[in-house]
């Protein structure tokens, strides 16, 4: 009856070792993160006023929720810019994501909140903060899918169209 006992008890932790409880794994980190390299150069048509000399980086993380599909269900973006080589007295007023390629405009898809006056520069620069903005999930999943499709942008007063500006692209997630 002990060697039954036995038997018994290592097949029931055999069993208690195969049949381990674990939920899906995500294969996709949840914190994608993507830069921008901000050039007056890049706006369309480019920039070639006193703020021409203007130049920058966007990095651009994204925490989002999935669900067991990996499907992208709600998420936040953080911006963080970093502007330099501004003539004295410019006005850097709102910054965000756009949809569309480099070389073309498009529409506005994630706004930063950036009012005008929030920004201060100093000796024509600056860092920028933006957090906790809210993002759609569609639009989420539509840069994950395609980063190259989106650019980042700042306006300032004089060049209310944008001043500069980077195409995104992809760095982690």
């Amino acid at each position: 009856m002990k060697h039954v006992s036995i038997v018994a008890l290592a097949v029931a932790l055999i069993a208690a070792g195969c049949s381990k409880s674990s939920s899906p794994t995500n294969p996709t980190p949840t914190k994608p993160t993507f830069t921008a390299d901000l050039r007056t150069s890049n706006e369309v048509p480019p920039i070639a006023n006193a703020e021409s000399s203007g130049t920058g980086s966007a990095t651009i993380t994204f925490d989002v929720t999935r669900d067991a599909s990996n499907n992208v269900t709600a998420g936040t973006a953080t911006f963080v810019a970093n502007v330099s080589g501004f003539p004295a007295g410019t006005a850097l007023n709102i910054m965000h994501i756009h949809e569309a390629p480099a070389g073309t405009n498009g529409n506005i898809v994630v706004q930063s909140g950036l009012t005008a006056g929030e920004v201060t520069l100093v000796n024509g620069a600056a860092s920028i903060t933006k957090s906790n903005i809210m993002l759609d999930p569609a639009v989420a999943t539509r840069i994950l899918n395609n980063p190259a499709g989106f650019y980042f942008n700042i306006h300032s007063t004089l060049n209310p169209g944008g001043v500069i500006r980077g195409q995104l692209v992809k760095i982690a997630g």
